[in-house]
C-alpha cells in the first residue's frame, strides 16, 4: 500500500461560513485520516511564501489577500493515494465544473472563493506540509483500529 501524505487548507471563506467540520467529514469518510491540524492566520510573509510560483500572474494578488483575510484551517492528511483521493474528494477548481457531490460543486459557486486549497503532487505536499508545519506538529507512526476495514 502506497501511504502518501497530502496538505489541505480550507480558507477564510470556508471558515467564515462555518464548513470546518463538513469539510473534515468528507475526508474522514473517504478514509483519510489527520494527522496535523491547526487553526491560523496566514501572514503576507507565508501567504506569498505558499504562492510563490503564481507570482507575477494577474490573479496572484488577490490570492494573496484573500488568504491573509482571516483565518485558515491548515491540515495534513494521511492515507494510500491520499493526492488523488483529495483531489478527487475536492472537485475541480472552477466550482461549476466540478462533479456533483464534491466539496467545490456542493458548496461553492465562484472559483475565487472555492473554500479548500489542496496540493496537486507529491512534490507540492511536501513544500507544502513543511511550509504550514513542524515535524513535531505531526502525528508519526499512528495506526487507526479501523485501517483494516479502509484497506486492504
Amino acid at each position: 500500500m502506497t501511504v502518501e501524505r497530502t496538505f489541505v487548507a480550507i480558507k477564510p471563506d470556508g471558515v467564515e461560513r462555518n464548513l470546518i467540520g463538513e469539510i473534515i467529514k468528507r475526508f474522514e469518510q473517504r478514509g483519510l485520516k489527520v494527522v496535523g491540524l491547526k487553526l491560523m492566520v496566514v501572514h503576507p510573509e507565508l501567504a506569498e511564501t505558499h504562492y510563490g510560483e503564481h507570482k507575477g500572474k494577474a490573479f496572484y494578488d488577490g490570492l494573496i489577500k484573500h488568504i491573509t483575510s482571516g483565518p485558515i484551517v491548515a491540515m495534513v492528511l494521511e492515507g494510500k493515494n491520499a493526492i488523488a483521493a483529495v483531489s478527487q474528494t475536492v472537485g475541480a477548481t472552477n466550482p461549476v465544473n466540478a462533479q456533483p457531490g464534491t466539496i467545490r460543486a456542493d458548496l461553492c459557486v465562484d472559483m475565487g472563493r472555492n473554500v479548500v486549497h489542496r496540493s496537486d503532487s507529491p512534490t507540492s505536499a511536501k513544500r507544502e506540509i513543511e511550509i504550514f508545519f513542524k515535524s513535531e506538529e505531526l502525528l508519526h507512526g499512528w495506526a487507526k483500529t479501523v485501517d483494516c476495514w479502509v484497506y486492504e
